[in-house]
């Protein structure tokens, strides 16, 4: 290369100043490193993405809840409860990333529900990359198994359900719950009811309404699994393929669920919103978009909504 160099810029030169200086609105950075899209329905926001293959994960902040590990956005770090529904590689291989996030933080050690025959290889995967990185990587791991429950908190309970994939699989149901007088006490005042319970009788049960239903991975069995996936306000739910041509059959030995499995149950759901997710990579989303509104049943037509 011929001609004379051109001398480095010195501090306080043009060029020297357009690299360091920031704008002068700059209160500070915004980190994305993971597609999040967002819909809120009746108060409960509903954040994450999924795309079969790719990557899946999902929170309620207002739940504080999370469900999967494809990915981790940076704004996720601050929820500190996850649901694992299964070790694909898709739905797990950002959990490492998140533990030591929270690490490097200074963050209450999370804790995180996943099956139990999974456990060992997670503890022994969290292991690995505790020597790989020199960092520790301290979370607690709650082995759940179909039909049990966990208390979240004073209003929140979360229960698990059996799910058909092509490894070992659970389902979750956060559910609301609430303190209700029971019907024979209705017409008391509030003294005699004071009284009551000041006799030790119980004059209340305990009401729960399912808020959000994540089936993560499975075939229909996974779904009819649950009637509670039927009746949540919100349900989290794969619909991997939806062309015709695609033989259910086979995509139900593989764990998924097919458009046609939708429409069968349409007068099942009982819910106030669906988000379809999880969609194979074989299709564009204008293609999904014209299959889904040519044959999705019109009851279902205001309520499904296409996570693309």
């Amino acid at each position: 290369m011929s001609g004379t160099p051109k001398p480095a810029p010195k501090r306080g030169d043009d060029e020297s100043d357009h690299l360091l200086a920031l704008p002068e609105d700059a209160t500070e950075v915004a980190i994305e490193n993971a597609p999040v899209r967002r819909h809120v329905h009746a108060g409960l926001t509903v954040e994450g993405y999924s795309r079969a293959a790719m990557q899946s994960y999902w929170r309620i902040p207002e739940l504080k809840i999370g469900f999967d590990f494809g990915l981790q956005p940076w704004a996720f770090m601050a929820t500190q409860t996850w649901c694992l529904s299964h070790t694909h590689i898709d739905h797990v291989a950002a959990l490492p990333v998140y533990v030591s996030r929270r690490r490097l933080m200074h963050m209450p050690v999370p804790t995180i529900y996943l099956p139990e025959s999974t456990i060992d290889d997670v503890r022994a995967m969290l292991a690995i990359f505790q020597r790989l990185d020199r960092g520790r990587l301290p979370c607690e791991l709650v082995p759940v198994a179909p039909e049990q429950e966990y208390d979240l908190s004073r209003e929140h309970v979360l229960t698990t359900y059996q799910t058909y994939h092509t490894i070992p699989s659970v389902g979750y149901i956060v559910w609301d719950r609430r303190k209700k007088l029971k019907d024979e006490y209705q017409n008391l005042n509030g003294e005699q009811i004071r009284d009551l319970r000041y006799q030790g009788i119980e004059v209340s049960r305990e009401v729960r309404v399912p808020l959000v239903a994540y089936l993560g991975d499975s075939n229909p069995r996974g779904l009819d699994a649950c009637e509670a996936n039927y009746q949540a306000k919100i349900l989290i739910m794969e619909i991997t393929f939806i062309a015709k041509n695609h033989r259910r059959e086979k995509i139900h030995k593989f764990g998924h669920i097919h458009l046609d499995d939708v429409i069968e149950r349409a007068e099942r759901f009982q819910n106030e919103l669906i988000v379809a997710s999880h969609l194979s990579t074989r299709y564009h989303d204008d293609q999904i978009r014209r299959m889904v509104d040519k044959r999705l049943p019109a009851s279902l037509r205001d309520r499904l909504l296409l996570w693309l």
